[in-house]
């Protein structure tokens, strides 16, 4: 009788001993299973940019033959940018009146201070000008450029998509305050994906197209004024 119920002990001991194992098993499982459960990390934006390689007017055949040198300075004013598109986030369009961004892809910079020096690089490539300089500057200009973009768009409402570009110009005559000419100039290139990146290759043509019409636009307005 003695035996037996040592022998009970020692199997209660055993199982209890076995009912301690798996429970820590089980508890090391699931600290080992919360280590590796981790959120996803969030995914990183890709930067895009409007190329100054893009704008190389001189020499170029679609630009209207060079007018001859006025001698005057143009001052170029950093583009302001109409409500909306005044941020790096690249903006698309499904329905009209509906601006909307894609989720992982920017511009290095706003629209509008990208624009800024390609401006100036259209604009002195037509060789109008005896200087073109942007501001702030120390220079003192004879006319000034300001400008506006209205648009830069991928647009998806017809398939394939395009972007659009808007640029309104205006010329003024730093001694008299008084605009001598504006124009709105507008532009739309097929994309060349439905991406954000073939929205950004198309963007760039479109630019390059208004730059090269904004530069014959201010060379034949400074031959008007001279």
């Amino acid at each position: 009788m003695r035996m037996s119920l040592c022998g009970s002990g020692l199997a209660s001991a055993a199982t209890a001993r076995l009912n301690r194992l798996a429970a820590a098993g089980v508890i090391l499982a699931l600290v080992t299973g919360c280590g590796t459960i981790r959120p996803n990390a969030p995914a990183q934006p890709a930067y895009y940019s409007l190329d100054s390689e893009m704008i190389e007017p001189r020499g170029d055949a679609s630009l209207p033959p060079t007018l001859p040198p006025t001698g005057l300075t143009l001052v170029v004013n950093p583009p302001h940018a109409a409500s909306g598109y005044d941020s790096q986030r690249i903006l698309y369009v499904r329905k009209q009146h509906q601006l909307e961004y894609f989720a992982h892809s920017e511009w290095v910079d706003t629209p509008a201070r990208m624009l800024a020096p390609l401006i100036v690089s259209a604009v002195d490539g037509s060789g109008a000008f005896r200087a073109v300089v942007l501001t702030p500057s120390a220079a003192a200009g004879d006319l000034r450029l300001d400008s506006e973009i209205v648009r830069l768009q991928h647009e998806f409402a017809d398939q394939p998509s395009h972007v659009r570009f808007t640029l309104r110009a205006y010329l003024v005559d730093n001694s008299t305050r008084r605009v001598l000419a504006w124009r709105e100039f507008d532009a739309t290139e097929p994309s060349a994906g439905e991406d954000p990146y073939g929205g950004v290759i198309a963007a760039n043509r479109a630019v390059r197209k208004v730059l090269l019409q904004l530069a014959a636009f201010a060379a034949e307005t400074a031959r008007q004024r001279k």
